[in-house]
């Protein structure tokens, strides 16, 4: 009975390594399947001849690595927002584009600049401790860059359907004033909407009720899903993408 039983322990004991090292194995070669297709769209991001270069458009390209297919994408981080050095009146633009309504898009918009430390005008310290404490949170902004998109919905104010809404135009890497051809129509609404309150015009807002709009949310290309001529969703006015810095992101498929 008891050598039954040390049988079986060892026999169990020998399945679970088996299965550990299968997954060690199984890691190892997702791991280096990714890192090779990284290192093959930097190889044809490189190349000395322009016309052969890969385009940087954000559209999947499949790959195969071994014995493992890789999904690639190629995007530049210019065609979004970035929380920790845009202007306020950008970050108002977007989060009008995205649905807040204007006073809440404009307080917010400043919130996240007192967070990230980027704020035009500095309130006193203490003022802003006061808001935060009157709003039931035992901390206040570090004033220092967000280290994490998540990081946002600790801003005063920032609501998890906001955050949402406006996480997937945000990137920590890009540049004070995204790219003006960037291909996210969001962004494009609210740099239009930033150029038109610098020039003092009107932009009518974005219609909730267009028959597009589900589109624009899920960041759908324009020109598969065009706004018919008299639809008034400002997400018409759409541009080429130009091309800047690229990031690039692999998923394996299995």
């Amino acid at each position: 009975m008891l050598i039954a039983f040390v049988v079986a322990h060892l026999t169990a004991a020998g399945r679970t390594e088996i299965r550990i090292a299968r997954n060690l194995v199984t890691n190892a070669v997702t791991q280096a399947a990714a890192d090779g297709a990284i290192f093959e769209a930097i190889f044809n991001l490189s190349d000395p001849q322009p016309q052969n270069r890969w385009p940087v458009d954000g559209n999947p390209r499949e790959l195969v690595i071994g014995n493992s297919r890789v999904v690639v994408w190629l995007e530049d981080e210019a065609w979004w927002i970035n929380p920790n050095s845009a202007s306020p009146a950008l970050l108002e633009g977007l989060l009008r584009a995205t649905g807040s309504d204007p006073e809440s898009a404009r307080r917010l918009a400043n919130a996240i600049g007192e967070w990230a430390g980027s704020a035009p005008v500095a309130r006193p310290q203490s003022v802003v401790l006061a808001d935060y404490r009157a709003a039931g949170l035992d901390y206040g902004p570090p004033g220092a860059p967000f280290e994490t998109p998540d990081e946002l919905g600790r801003v005063i104010g920032m609501t998890p359907a906001t955050l949402a809404a406006i996480r997937p135009h945000l990137t920590l890497f890009g540049p004070p004033q995204p790219n003006a051809a960037s291909t996210d129509p969001f962004v494009a609404a609210a740099l239009a909407e930033t150029a038109n309150a610098e020039t003092g015009s009107v932009r009518v807002p974005a219609a909730s009720g267009c028959a597009h709009y589900s589109d624009h949310r899920d960041r759908f290309r324009l020109s598969q899903y065009p706004c018919h001529p008299v639809c008034d969703c400002p997400f018409r006015s759409h541009t080429a993408p130009r091309l800047r810095s690229a990031r690039l992101a692999g998923r394996l498929l299995v």
